[in-house]
């Protein structure tokens, strides 16, 4: 597959030239609207920079939170516009609405080196669509913005990693319709992954956690086979707790994936580790009384909060010879501190072999907020992903729509 980057539309020349660009500006905000984590917003600004410092008129969509298809004040991205500009040092302009009148004057105004962002752009319901000709439709007009008629000619970078795994307007449909181009994030995402699925060096261990076994499933079977080691943490563990005949006390448990579990032991046994001990709380609260114990002894009335220290020093020998690790979820509820040391001590073991000069990617999600949340050293790991969703389906083997529409065989259409 061969898709054209962003520095082959710089040299191509962008100067006077509308440029949209879908970003990932997808970042947490607190109840007050201020942004708690800025990781997905420092990650987009290459690409934001590199264009208006070569003279193009950038027009940014995306999205925030999960409104439900009309303007909602809350998932307004004014609290992004304003931390873009001040990133920046240029001011980023937000438009009142998607692709409505304010967005089109806005746009229409534009002088080289101009950036403007769009409103969220789910307060479109076409943006989610499942019908192709509404999504072509909003794709259609997002085109307009930049695509001036006599002018020289448009075109789209694809930047938001965070949302590739999505056939929607603003990431498959308008690709369709302008000269589609990766930027920075997302050309440097795809390579990485490409490393983790095709030529990593061994020994590979990938660490799993997060809540669920279901989440995980597909990335398990996939990687199985190509993978030395397997950890499993977080609410994740307990259902293969549960497959190998332990009592989970009240732990977070998929009781319908006990026997997929149990296949996976079967399989893959030599390669699949789970935690030796856990540290069992009596309510899923920050100040909870809790104890570690064995996996063999959780009591009945209390549940898994963590993983134990025993487990991190197991888990912690396997990653120090690694050459390549991949890392998706906690090892437990790291947001409480009383049950981050689970979390903290895998990722400092993380960090350690990367130090040796294992290549090391964090698969965004819950396991970047970990690391941001934990005070740890960003560049202490290779690669800090900006989509969970995105790797996870990607090292699962399927095709993200938001990529493969980037092939330059799915020539634009005029």
């Amino acid at each position: 597959m061969t898709v054209k980057t962003l520095d082959d539309l710089l040299a191509e020349g962008v100067a006077g030239r509308g440029v949209l660009v879908r970003s990932d500006l997808n970042v947490p905000l607190d109840d007050d609207g201020t942004i708690t984590d800025p990781g997905r917003i420092i990650a987009s600004l290459p690409t934001l920079r590199a264009l208006a410092e070569a003279g193009a008129r950038v027009v940014v969509t995306a999205h925030l939170g999960r409104p439900k298809g009309a303007p909602d004040p809350k998932f307004s991205l004014a609290p992004v516009a304003a931390e873009l500009s001040e990133r920046l040092g240029r001011h980023v302009a937000l438009a009142g609405d998607v692709v409505g009148t304010d967005a089109l004057a806005r746009a229409e105004g534009l002088t080289d080196g101009d950036i403007l962002l769009l409103e969220n752009i789910r307060f479109d319901p076409r943006e989610t669509s499942k019908d192709p000709a509404e999504r072509a439709a909003l794709a259609a007009e997002l085109a307009e913005l930049v695509d001036t008629p006599g002018g020289p000619s448009a075109a789209f970078v694809s930047d938001g990693f965070g949302v590739v795994h999505r056939e929607q307007a603003s990431v498959y449909d308008v690709a369709k319709l302008l000269p589609p181009y990766a930027g920075t994030l997302v050309a440097a995402e795809v390579e990485v992954l490409r490393q983790l699925t095709t030529g990593g060096e061994r020994p590979y261990a990938v660490v799993l956690g997060g809540s669920k076994v279901s989440d995980k499933l597909a990335v398990i079977e996939n990687l199985a086979g190509k993978a030395d080691s397997i950890i499993i943490g977080g609410g994740m563990c307990f259902t293969f707790l549960a497959a190998q005949g332990l009592s989970v006390g009240t732990s977070l448990l998929q009781e319908e994936m006990i026997d997929t579990c149990r296949k996976l032991l079967e399989d893959y046994g030599d390669v699949i580790h789970l935690p030796v001990d856990i540290v069992a709380a009596d309510a899923f609260a920050a100040d909870a009384a809790a104890a570690t114990v064995a996996v063999d002894a959780i009591p009945a009335d209390r549940m898994g909060l963590d993983v134990g220290p025993e487990s991190v020093k197991r888990f912690a020998a396997l990653l120090s010879n690694a050459k390549t690790i991949f890392w998706n979820g906690p090892m437990g509820v790291f947001e409480f501190p009383a049950f981050a040391a689970g979390t903290g001590g895998v990722a400092e073991a993380i960090i350690g072999a990367t130090a040796k000069g294992a290549f090391s990617v964090v698969g965004g999600g819950d396991s970047a907020a970990a690391v941001r949340t934990l005070g740890l050293a960003e560049d202490g790991f290779s690669h800090i992903s900006t989509g969970g969703g995105a790797s996870l389906e990607y090292l699962e083997g399927k095709t993200l729509p938001g990529i493969a529409v980037l092939d330059d065989a799915a020539a634009p259409q005029d």
